[in-house]
């Protein structure tokens, strides 16, 4: 059986945040607003992941009016999503996210942030891929403010995410 599950988060990008994507850091004047270190690309796959193995999402699991997430460390969440995931007896074939984001440009981190999912997983790199897309300057990605995560896996009777990433 191969299941396919959704997932994608939206922040808007404010400035005295840090800008994590996929549990790296990335130099940047603003970061995402959140109530958790706001890694929307995390978020996204956890989600995709609850989705594909019909577990919940990611606000069932962590609600964002629980103080107890407050600044939480998106990594622990994504971890903590995983090992339900496995324990439900799934396995990750790939994942592939896009993130749509006008800037900074995510080329030079995108294999650190393919080795950090991958170790947060314990899943071989080939594994993870993650691309950037820009919104050449139109609409709510283009202009800057918000920026968007989506993700797809695919997992032979296992499970498969997909996952769609952006910027406000």
């Amino acid at each position: 059986m191969v299941r396919i599950g959704l997932g994608y988060d939206l922040h808007t990008l404010v400035e005295g945040r840090p800008l994590i994507l996929g549990g790296v850091h990335i130099p940047f004047e603003k970061g995402e607003a959140g109530h958790s270190d706001g890694d929307v690309l995390l978020h996204a796959l956890a989600d995709s992941l609850l989705g594909a193995a019909c577990l919940g999402d990611i606000g069932e699991l962590f609600p964002p009016n629980d103080p107890q997430w407050k600044n939480a460390d998106s990594r622990m969440l994504l971890k903590t999503v995983w090992e339900r995931i496995l324990t439900a007896g799934w396995q990750l074939e790939n994942a592939d996210c896009v993130i749509a984001i006008q800037k900074p440009k995510i080329l030079p981190y995108r294999e650190a942030i393919r080795r950090s999912i991958a170790e947060i997983l314990s899943v071989e790199i080939d594994q993870i891929f993650v691309k950037a897309k820009t919104g050449e300057g139109v609409g709510i990605i283009g202009s800057g403010t918000v920026f968007f995560r989506g993700k797809h896996a695919l997992a032979p009777s296992r499970l498969g995410v997909s996952l769609f990433f952006g910027k406000l």
